[in-house]
């Protein structure tokens, strides 16, 4: 906590900020979402396909908009884009614990998920601007410490709220998203937007769009780093699975460890993991290494012939394997990417590549869950395995040949 204190001192009041409104952005969607399924299907009475219609179109607005998201921070400023998306978010949460109809329960769905795709991206490239091209790591790696300590509370949070009512949830969740709308139009400065050009603005747009599609260095970055999203979000679904299997009826409970166990180990080792990767390994180097931890965090389920403690202590394991190894590379990750973009529409190239992600999540998941259907034990877990050190490799490749360290001023002309 010291080393956390004396790190956030030495950034920018901005940055700080940033960085706060990030806990408070994640505790406000985790008080909420883990239990927006169970109010539309026992709250509302809702049929499973459309409690599924209704979580799929938050997803399928956030991931599908942010491009637009990110397109539109660097035309009209980071600023104005994390506000809108605030403001958003506090309407649709407040609206999703009134509403009753499936038709308004879908906008106020579709709503959440836009509000994410406009700040996600503009907070991203803001805190890589103010933190410079120095401090960059040390910033996301603050970040994302943020990050986790809102994923780590939310939950607790709203569980606690519950036992008033889903409605007190989403009133509460509401009035976090509508103060940091309110804290940063006074205490966020406005920085001018510096790739937006004078012609219209469909035209530049299109130029943008083109300039990334041409990126060759970034496009097989972002294809490499897919692997990574696929593997993290497995604590959603294949290790509940898992536990489904391992404990029935006592699932919640060993899922809520697990999330506890993630975000307690990306808490704890966040910072550490920066400072010794900074000091020895390039920023590839540690990105390689922290897939490949993420793809060995699978290794002690492949087996699956054990239950009770020992498939307790199996599933933590691999929970905080994929946290560590997230957390090696997430800083450098972020880095890499506004110097892929030659620190040119850093918002877009972020919006581009969250996009990306979002649809390997997508796929990912259908996979994981065919292979689930198989009901060959080891081999959804010896799938996940390979595919972290695959893309471990492609990343090592891509370090080896010379498209990760080009400068800045380079990554374009590299294309």
């Amino acid at each position: 906590m010291k080393g956390l204190r004396r790190q956030m001192g030495s950034f920018s009041p901005a940055a700080r900020l940033l960085m706060a409104n990030q806990f408070a952005i994640n505790l406000g969607f985790y008080m909420l979402m883990p239990y927006l399924a169970d109010h539309l299907a026992h709250g509302l009475g809702l049929a499973a396909w459309t409690v599924g219609l209704v979580l799929g179109v938050r997803n399928l607005s956030q991931q599908g908009m942010f491009l637009i998201g990110g397109t539109l921070a660097d035309r009209y400023g980071c600023k104005p884009m994390i506000m809108a998306g605030c403001v958003l978010r506090t309407l649709a949460f407040a609206l999703l614990g009134l509403v009753e109809s499936l038709p308004a329960l879908i906008a106020a769905s579709a709503a959440t998920g836009l509000a994410g795709a406009l700040f996600n991206p503009a907070v991203r490239a803001y805190l890589a601007t103010e933190a410079g091209e120095e401090r960059r790591v040390e910033a996301f790696a603050a970040f994302n410490v943020f990050y986790q300590a809102g994923i780590l509370i939310g939950p607790l949070a709203g569980l606690a709220l519950l036992a008033w009512d889903f409605r007190a949830v989403c009133a509460t969740a509401a009035l976090v998203f509508g103060f940091l709308a309110l804290s940063q139009w006074r205490a966020l400065p406005s920085r001018p937007p510096r790739d937006r050009g004078a012609e219209p603005a469909w035209r530049a747009v299109a130029a943008d769009w083109r300039t990334i599609a041409a990126n060759r260095p970034f496009l097989l970055f972002a294809a490499a780093m897919t692997g990574s999203y696929v593997l993290a979000f497995q604590v959603y679904l294949a290790l509940p699975l898992r536990a489904r299997d391992l404990f029935g009826e006592r699932t919640g409970v060993v899922t809520g460890a697990i999330f506890a166990v993630s975000a307690l180990a990306a808490l704890s080792g966040q910072l550490r993991l920066t400072a010794w990767a900074k000091r020895t390994m390039p920023g590839p180097r540690a990105i390689t290494c922290g897939l490949a931890v993420m793809g060995a965090a699978f290794l002690p389920l492949v087996p699956g012939g054990y239950g009770g403690v020992a498939g307790v202590v199996a599933l933590a394991l691999c929970a905080a394997l994929l946290a560590w190894g997230g957390a090696l590379l997430y800083p450098f990750e972020m880095d890499t990417v506004v110097r892929l973009s030659g620190d040119r529409l850093v918002a877009t190239y972020y919006g581009a590549y969250n996009t990306v992600s979002g649809i390997a999540i997508s796929l990912g998941n259908l996979a994981v869950g065919a292979l689930f259907d198989t009901g060959v034990r080891w081999l959804p877990w010896a799938v996940l395995a390979a595919t972290g050190l695959v893309c471990a490799g492609l990343v090592a490749w891509l370090h080896r040949i010379g498209h990760l360290s080009a400068a800045p001023a380079q990554a374009a002309a590299t294309a």
